[in-house]
């Protein structure tokens, strides 16, 4: 059924039905890493952990050891973990050719031949560049912890560095168990999803076929929820949603709740390069007088960033990059700014990097999400999200502690102008930037990356 009216197309979604006490909000890096690990320690049914990577680092080996120790401890466990087929065969961009995660975790399947941990390399696309696995969600038993984090030192603030993420655990058996179906159901019984944790897993170009066919399945496939688990109209509740390609139900919803909005919008993203679509929503919305808030991290806090003093690499101008079209935004709707309906919020905290994604709508919707909200994940990478619908507020308090903890590190743009120019960057990053905008190859960059 179609809906002219955002709500009453959201409001229409099915939902898995909630009290308040079935969802925990942690803000803090540190406790997401315990809370995961504690969990892992007491599973007793099934472990799914769904990331873009597992890293071979100290951060990585918490986790792949804990698994191993839960399966130890009770054999009969359900244990899997999916990440991305091309990010584990491959080194870290900039860092050089190298081995992947893939022949970490064969090696520390050798060490533990009694204690088995699979580990599936699920190929999104035949090329990474084109899609990636971009699906969150760590399952045990009946509790989802849902993060945009993967596995590695600085998503779970292993030694001085963190990357602060959002972090909620949700408490529910039908949403784990429909979570979980889907993985079993269309991901894990697609013949180009393989094991890595085993010896020679296939050539990429050997099952091309096989990986267009489980995209084309995948775009094709959404949650699946039964009657009894159905949140009552007018009370809390959860509905998951899948995404790849364009104009999947992910990016509808994302462009829904924004439309919905009737008096204060926040959206959060790390890398501030937002699809056209929303760029016009947010437009209409300050147009209608509504109160929009970005927060986005500062060019220093982005993941890609290379300071200064190092080594220039081509990757590390992607943050100059964002800026600029930040730069630019802020300049076309400088009035909204000088009038309060615009607060654009730049977080840093120095030494430390951003990667928070989602949106609050009103007090009555919340959207937790891997979803960069950029024009990549918008097309090409597998995404999901959790909707909170809570038209009583009873997740006010969390929702706010939630926010607090996030501007405790933003200043606000007042000015375009507080944002440097291309005339003050670094001269590598000035001479590429300044290159690419004369042959407009940043568009196609912004598309991709």
């Amino acid at each position: 059924m179609l809906f002219n009216d955002p709500r009453s197309y959201i409001h229409a979604l099915p939902r898995f039905a909630l009290a308040a006490e079935d969802i925990i909000t942690l803000t803090d890096t540190a406790a997401f890493r315990e809370t995961l690990l504690a969990h892992i320690a007491k599973a007793q049914h099934r472990i799914y952990l769904t990331a873009l990577y597992l890293q071979h680092d100290e951060g990585g080996a918490m986790v792949l050891e804990a698994l191993y120790a839960a399966r130890k401890r009770n054999p009969a466990l359900e244990i899997a973990v999916l990440v991305d087929w091309h990010r584990a065969q491959r080194g870290l961009i900039g860092k050089g050719k190298a081995d992947g995660n893939a022949a970490w975790y064969q090696d520390e399947a050798a060490k533990h031949p009694d204690q088995e941990v699979a580990v599936y390399g699920v190929p999104v696309q035949t090329r990474e560049l084109f899609g990636v696995l971009h699906l969150k969600g760590f399952i045990v038993d009946d509790t989802v912890i849902y993060s945009g984090a993967s596995l590695n030192n600085v998503y779970l603030h292993v030694g001085e560095r963190y990357r602060y993420d959002r972090y909620h655990l949700i408490t529910n058996r039908g949403l784990a168990d429909s979570m979980v179906a889907l993985l079993k159901d269309t991901v894990l019984a697609s013949p180009a999803v393989h094991r890595l944790d085993q010896p020679n897993p296939p050539a990429t170009k050997s099952i091309r076929g096989d990986i267009r066919a489980l995209r084309e399945r995948l775009s094709n496939s959404h949650y699946q929820s039964q009657v009894q688990d159905q949140a009552a109209p007018g009370s809390l509740g959860v509905t998951p949603l899948l995404g790849v390609g364009k104009r999947n139900p992910l990016n509808r919803l994302i462009q829904k709740l924004m439309a919905s909005t009737r008096s204060h919008l926040v959206i959060c993203t790390p890398y501030f390069n937002l699809p056209r679509p929303l760029m016009r929503e947010i437009r209409q919305l300050l147009a209608r007088g509504v109160r929009v808030d970005i927060i986005v991290g500062d060019k220093t806090a982005n993941d890609f960033f290379i300071p200064p003093s190092e080594p220039f690499k081509v990757i590390g101008a992607l943050p100059y990059l964002y800026e600029a079209n930040l730069r630019r935004f802020a300049q076309a709707q400088q009035a909204d700014i000088d009038a309060g309906r615009l607060n654009l919020l730049l977080w840093n905290d120095p030494g430390h990097s951003y990667h928070l994604k989602g949106l609050w709508v009103d007090q009555e919707f919340m959207l937790i999400t891997g979803n960069n909200l950029n024009p990549r994940a918008f097309s090409l990478d597998l995404e999901n999200g959790l909707l909170l619908h809570d038209p009583q507020q009873q997740l006010a308090a969390q929702k706010e502690q939630e926010l607090a903890a996030i501007r405790a590190n933003t200043s606000r743009i007042n000015h375009y102008l507080d944002l440097e120019t291309v005339d003050h960057y670094p001269e590598p990053v000035r001479k590429l930037l300044t290159r690419m905008n004369r042959v407009r190859a940043d568009r196609l960059v912004s598309r991709l990356l």
